[in-house]
């Protein structure tokens, strides 16, 4: 690398930083700085800027980073030729002016032209600032740009930040970059690890400071320190075992630790006794150590810790490791034994007491509106050939929060739902109650899939509903970032699990059902209020229709982002929206209907003459349509179309009453030649009344035969 270009390495280290926010710091900080180089023109190799961090250090190294800006070219528009000179041509006070304010004289000026005409430019050129002059405002400002929400203040300084900071590498190349900032001069001194080595570390030049900090036992690249990480435990597994590391525990081990290293250790089988997803809860979230099952997916007494230090004696670490884990998993038993003494349905009268929102009453009253969607869905989908007992999802939704009053999840809130399941079948439940009481909270998070069981998708359509209906009834519905009871989540869960479950079920339907038993001061919840703080009267039916009306399009929004996610074009799925089909199962079979239709050869032109078709009906004014009559077409094209599409209508309609979307699609794909001629050969807006309205007669029945299954006018047309 040539002396003028070279390596960039800022280094800023602090006390040790929050291991969740770590990586989004590290992010936002290298992008601060190749932003700040890009803005000032700064020549450097963004594309290879590494960004690297620590739990006490955020770096960025910048290959070819430019030791001056280039050439700074400036350019200031002056007045116009008529207003610069008077009439003999000699400058005017604002040409004057303006040669002033740019420091040149008048004979410096050029001149240019716009679409006004020509005028007055002042054209300079000035060398660049050195990168080493600019270096300490772009630090500066990326430094402000961080996602802090909550900066610290320390000793008895002004500035803040998400830590006290304790050191500041600047280099370029091998040249220390002086700046002040937080306290700091920036220097080649930096850090290595807390206690491996805790003297300074020279960084003699920006490309030598990783290779600097390994030897110091800190390894800076993150994704170095992950596969430390993943290697430390698989090393101290026991054999024939298999940790359990998730992404987001190794994230944050892994920002824990500068010189990872792993601890095998191990806790008394008596505590096996608890459920297993307890004893996981605990290690992982509350202790960050790694379970370990077996090959048959059962937990084992044994768990990985990953120390900050590689020890001499890692027995001590062994121990206190065992040592901090036992007390909660002693908890966790005492708890879950006590529970096991109570049956699960005992719990329900503590619901009463425990308000879920003002207007919508206590836990328990929306458990009994829960129950009751859930026998109504039940017998819905029975009735639709969908083997589901009403009973037992009635039974369900009615036990569906009593774990919520139990001491587990009191203590270990995550565990809602899996310990409804554990406590129901300990009190001799039905497993497919049992099991619906744990996966009606899926899909959990994205990515996660929808309840296996019938009974669960039952409860878990009900519970969403229910959700959904109250709290757009009271008048807490989204608003921009703001969405405090996850509703986006409850929509996208509700349409996931009837589209992935294959429930056909009228979701409208069912959101009036919701509505319906909601009390009438649930609705005026949501009304805006007088200045006396009352509601004034109000149709109550008309609310709740407008409220399912709304209900079902925030589900289809959510619904929309789903598919785009999975590759769907969005004029695909707009031309399936376009017939709202209430029933989300069907509503996937068009579109994915749609997809394939679209990937056809005649797909685009029979768009474009829907698109012709709609526009000739609009113009007819909303005129009604009737049978066409044979008597009044003509031989030839318009013939032939009106034969083609009976033919094509008579199959398609097979296709249809079975719902084989992609078939009838196919079929009336057929049509696209007969269409083509006619357009071709007949015209349509004729003088003759009766034989015009016999062609849209025709065309409408055509048109009207793709929107059995969508609007395909919504589709790109060639």
């Amino acid at each position: 690398m040539s002396q003028d270009h070279a390596s960039l390495l800022i280094e800023l280290g602090t006390e040790e930083l929050p291991p969740k926010a770590l990586d989004e710091l590290a992010a936002a900080f290298a992008s601060g700085i190749c932003d700040g180089l890009a803005r000032r023109g700064i020549a450097a190799d963004l594309a290879g800027a590494r960004r690297y961090c620590s739990p006490r250090r955020l770096a960025v190294l910048v290959p070819g980073v430019a030791a001056q800006q280039p050439l700074q070219k400036s350019e200031a528009l002056g007045p116009y030729v008529n207003i610069g000179l008077d009439a003999n041509g000699a400058p005017t006070p604002a040409l004057l002016g303006f040669a002033a304010k740019n420091g040149v004289a008048v004979d410096q000026l050029q001149r240019t032209t716009d679409a006004k005409g020509e005028r007055f430019v002042a054209r300079s050129e000035k060398p660049g600032q050195s990168t080493a002059a600019l270096l300490p405002e772009i630090v500066t400002e990326a430094l402000k740009a961080l996602p802090i929400p909550k900066p610290m203040r320390w000793g008895e300084h002004d500035y803040t930040f998400v830590r006290p900071a304790h050191w500041l590498v600047i280099l370029h190349g091998d040249t220390v970059v002086d700046a002040d900032m937080l306290g700091l001069r920036s220097g080649r001194s930096s850090r290595g690890h807390r206690f491996h080595h805790p003297q300074p570390v020279h960084v003699a030049d920006a490309d030598g400071w990783l290779d600097a900090l390994r030897a110091a036992k800190v390894l800076a690249d993150p994704a170095e320190r992950r596969e430390r990480v993943r290697a430390e435990v698989a090393r101290v597994a026991p054999a024939g075992s298999t940790p359990r590391l998730s992404d987001a525990l190794l994230d944050e081990i892994a920002n824990l630790t500068e010189w990872p290293v792993g601890i095998a250790c191990a806790f008394e089988r008596e505590f096996l006794a608890v459920p297993q997803e307890a004893l996981v809860t605990t290690m992982e979230t509350n202790q960050k150590f790694v379970p370990v099952f077996d090959a048959e997916g059962r937990l084992t007494a044994h768990f990985i810790g990953v120390a900050n230090i590689e020890s001499k004696d890692p027995a001590e670490i062994r121990k206190g490791y065992e040592r901090v884990i036992r007390p909660r998993f002693a908890d966790a038993k005492f708890f879950f034994d006590e529970d096991l003494e109570t049956p699960l349905a005992s719990q329900q009268d503590a619901l009463k007491s425990v308000t879920y929102q003002q207007a919508l009453g206590s836990v328990w009253d929306k458990t009994v509106r829960v129950a009751e969607l859930a026998r109504v869905i039940a017998n819905r989908l029975r009735d639709a050939g969908i083997a589901v007992d009403a009973a037992l999802a009635t039974r369900a939704a009615a036990l569906s929060r009593c774990d919520l009053m139990t001491r587990m999840v009191g203590e270990f809130p995550e565990l809602q739902g899996t310990m409804g399941r554990y406590y129901a079948a300990a009190g001799g439940e039905d497993a497919q109650v049992a099991q619906a009481l744990d996966e009606f909270y899926r899909p959990r998070f994205a990515g996660d899939g929808i309840a296996q069981g019938k009974v669960g998708q039952v409860l878990a359509v009900a519970e969403r509903i229910d959700t959904l209906a109250g709290i757009f009834a009271v008048g807490m519905k989204p608003s921009g970032n703001k969405d405090p009871f996850a509703l986006r989540r409850a929509a996208l869960g509700l349409a996931r699990t009837l589209i992935e479950g294959d429930l056909a079920l009228d979701l409208r339907a069912q959101f009036d059902e919701a509505l319906a038993q909601l009390p009438d001061g649930a609705l005026a919840a949501g009304l805006p209020k007088g200045k006396d703080g009352t509601v004034a009267v109000f149709d109550a039916a008309a609310r709740r229709a407008a409220l399912g009306a709304e209900l079902y399009d925030f589900v289809l929004d959510r619904l929309r982002g789903y598919y785009v996610d999975r590759g769907v074009p969005v004029e695909a799925f707009q031309a399936v929206r376009e017939l709202a089909p209430a029933d989300l199962a069907d509503f996937d079979r068009r579109l994915r209907a749609v997809v394939e239709f679209a990937a056809l050869p005649e797909a685009r032109a029979l768009a474009a003459a829907n698109k012709r078709i709609n526009n000739l009906l609009r113009q007819a004014g909303g005129m009604e349509l009737g049978d066409v009559d044979d008597a009044l077409l003509e031989d030839g094209a318009e013939r032939a179309l009106s034969e083609a599409f009976r033919a094509a209508a008579a199959d398609a309609k097979a296709h249809v009453a079975q719902r084989d979307y992609v078939g009838m699609l196919r079929r009336l794909a057929q049509l696209r030649e007969p269409i083509d001629r006619f357009f071709q050969d007949v015209m349509v807006m004729v003088d003759d009344g009766r034989v015009r309205a016999n062609r849209l007669s025709l065309l409408g029945a055509v048109a009207g035969s793709f929107l059995a299954v969508a609007d395909i006018s919504q589709l790109p047309a060639a």
